[in-house]
């Protein structure tokens, strides 16, 4: 089963360029899909997010981890 998540992120991010970087390696490993929000597009993610990106959300349980995260943590997280 595809794990789904949502990372938000904004441009010129290296915080979230490392996340989607980690994200990327776990694909090799793990059934994950995900989708780059940008969070300046929308007002209520850029108030909600803005001090703690990147953010990656589980859509199939809402939980959510925010920066900072290990390639381990992110591990845990989608196989929790």
């Amino acid at each position: 089963m595809i794990i789904k998540l949502n990372l938000y992120s904004t441009s010129h991010c290296h915080l979230c360029e490392q996340a989607e970087s980690l994200l990327d390696i776990l694909s090799k490993q793990y059934d994950i899909s995900w989708v780059l929000i940008e969070i300046t597009d929308d007002a209520e993610l850029l108030e909600n997010y803005s001090h703690i990106i990147p953010v990656i959300k589980r859509l199939n349980n809402n939980r959510e981890i925010a920066w900072p995260f290990t390639i381990g943590d992110i591990e845990r997280f989608i196989t929790a």
